[in-house]
């Protein structure tokens, strides 16, 4: 389970810039990213997708590889990240928690549709797919071949 790209947006429909680190910060997320200190719903901070997933949709849809194409921050390989949902983890300094599957949307939709598929075809693809949403619990970095570990938290025994 290791940290294959990075990527972060500077802002709403520039092209993704890819990164060999990230910086986050507890409660705000990625630095420079144009989710950065947004509260706007909870799983904001951070982004997470399977590179399998990504490479089984380009083939699925007859395009070429891209791990850029969800826009998510961070591109995994090896981690079933819906298991995350819930979990806390780490990856290179950062403690994260998982939120929520990041479910695909109709601009996902809109911009991964092509002559295979339709808009809403693409959204019903990634339904399960699309990821994970994370909140950033402790600040640090992120850096491409950082491995994702699991914490397991366990309950003191009363």
């Amino acid at each position: 389970m290791v940290v294959e790209r990075l990527f972060l947006s500077p802002s709403r429909g520039e092209a993704q810039r890819e990164c060999r680190q990230l910086e986050l910060l507890a409660g705000q997320g990625v630095v420079g990213d144009r989710h950065f200190a947004r509260a706007d719903w909870s799983g904001q901070q951070l982004t997470l997708v399977e590179a399998e997933e990504i490479e089984r949709f380009c083939t699925h849809s007859g395009r070429p590889n891209d791990l850029s194409l969800t826009r998510r921050n961070v591109v995994t390989r090896g981690a079933r990240l819906n298991e995350l949902v819930g979990r806390q983890f780490r990856l290179g300094t950062c403690l994260l928690v998982g939120v929520e599957t990041c479910e695909p949307c109709s601009t996902l939709g809109q911009r991964l549709a092509n002559e295979a598929l339709s808009p809403p075809e693409v959204v019903k693809y990634w339904v399960g797919r699309g990821g994970l949403r994370a909140n950033v619990l402790v600040s640090g970095t992120i850096t491409c071949g950082d491995e994702l570990k699991l914490i397991e938290v366990h309950e003191d025994a009363a």
